[in-house]
């Protein structure tokens, strides 16, 4: 993978092209400052390739990313915004002196963690990187509306003046482990030099039911605030997959 990072990332960059990303910092800049107005030091775990966080820097805020993947980590610091930093750590193990007014985790960062020891050992480490009473936010697949909608499989094809890419995807349904594995068959080709990439990823997600999350939170020292759709701030349904919550930290753990 890593020589063929270059067209991978093409591929990345291309697969989320749509997404808006300025409109959800927006919106979880609302959320902020709704629950945490006094906010300047932000801890975002997940942080990808830096969009979200070059756009929280632009709205004044300071952040630390932690970013386990070291290419993607190289692309953020390359297109960092002031007072933004990136380290490459694991989530659930990271370590800094810092301690955050507010700790974010976006596009269902979370539902990776599928073991339920990393999970809480996770939000746990939030805790203790989080001040008294600061908030933590975050987005899940949502169980009613996996087990009402059930994941089906999706065949995606997309193309730019570079690269075309086709995309299959399986999911394998653990209605035991509330994990649905999502099998990516993926093929990338080079427009530019013929180059074909073809990989396969399996992304097991995990889906979170609001009674789970009332409990992890309890047992990490945190209280749920709210919960909405993410971006339409609708009540949470069997047809919403992606649920926002914004936990206060109420102990340290």
């Amino acid at each position: 993978m890593t020589k063929n990072f270059k067209l991978y990332s093409q591929y990345y960059d291309l697969l989320y092209q749509d997404k808006d990303y300025e409109k959800e910092a927006f919106y979880i800049h609302n959320l902020i400052q709704s629950y945490a107005p006094k906010t300047k030091k932000i801890l975002e775990l997940g942080s990808g390739t830096g969009k979200h966080a070059k756009l929280f820097s632009n709205l004044g805020y300071s952040i630390l990313g932690i970013e386990q993947s070291a290419e993607m980590a190289e692309i953020a610091r390359k297109s960092a915004g002031n007072n933004t930093s990136f380290l490459i750590e694991d989530i659930s193990v990271f370590r800094v002196k810092d301690k955050f007014d507010t700790a974010l985790s976006l596009f269902h960062v979370i539902s990776y963690l599928t073991e339920s020891s990393t999970l809480i050992r996770t939000f746990e480490n939030v805790n203790n990187h989080l001040k008294q009473g600061g908030i933590f936010i975050f987005d899940v697949w949502h169980s009613p509306a996996v087990y009402h909608q059930v994941p089906q499989k999706r065949e995606k094809k997309l193309s730019n003046k570079v690269i075309e890419v086709s995309r299959k995807a399986s999911p394998v349904i653990n209605t035991e482990t509330n994990i649905v594995e999502v099998i990516y068959y993926i093929e990338v080709k080079s427009k530019v030099t013929g180059e074909i990439l073809k990989l396969t990823e399996t992304h097991p997600m995990r889906h979170f039911s609001k009674p789970e999350i009332e409990l992890l939170a309890y047992a990490t020292g945190f209280e749920i605030l709210h919960s909405e759709e993410f971006l339409s701030k609708t009540e949470p349904s069997k047809e919403t997959w992606g649920v926002c919550y914004a936990l206060k930290k109420n102990k340290d753990v």
